[in-house]
């Protein structure tokens, strides 16, 4: 069972990433995304999809979480929330998980969220297994 601070920490990624989903611009989807990053310092930052008419140009909710994360001079990800509009909890695209792991550790947790509630987590290494991270250019080829 998870204690009050991871608790209170979840509620806090789950509202942000919803106020930033009231804020997506999608009117080419009509799928609002909506994201929250809490840094290493315990910081959020969300961010929200926003489309564009010249496909696929758009940005990501969590690329957007993510850039200002990095603009404010942070550079690790602790946890990330990522949520859509309906009942289905929402993983990030393939790019976002590529996204993430730049800025995460392998149990980094993910939290894939629905209008309903936080929804389930999976680590970063769950999501994007035998991944191409950072740490490959620095060891070579595999």
């Amino acid at each position: 069972m998870p204690n009050a601070k991871a608790t209170d920490d979840l509620a806090a990624l789950f509202e942000a990433a919803l106020r930033a989903r009231d804020h997506a611009h999608a009117p080419y989807s009509r799928f609002a995304v909506g994201a929250a990053v809490r840094s290493a310092s315990g910081a959020i930052f969300a961010g929200c999809n926003v489309e564009n008419a010249a496909y696929p140009s758009g940005v990501c909710a969590e690329t957007a979480a993510i850039a200002a994360m990095v603009c404010a001079g942070e550079r690790e990800i602790a946890a990330i929330l990522v949520l859509g509009q309906g009942d289905e909890p929402l993983t990030p695209c393939g790019a976002c998980r590529q996204r993430i792991l730049e800025f995460a550790t392998p149990q980094t947790l993910i939290h894939c969220g629905s209008a309903s509630g936080p929804g389930v987590a999976r680590t970063m290494d769950e999501l994007l297994p035998h991944a191409f991270g950072p740490d490959r250019l620095s060891k070579g080829a595999p």
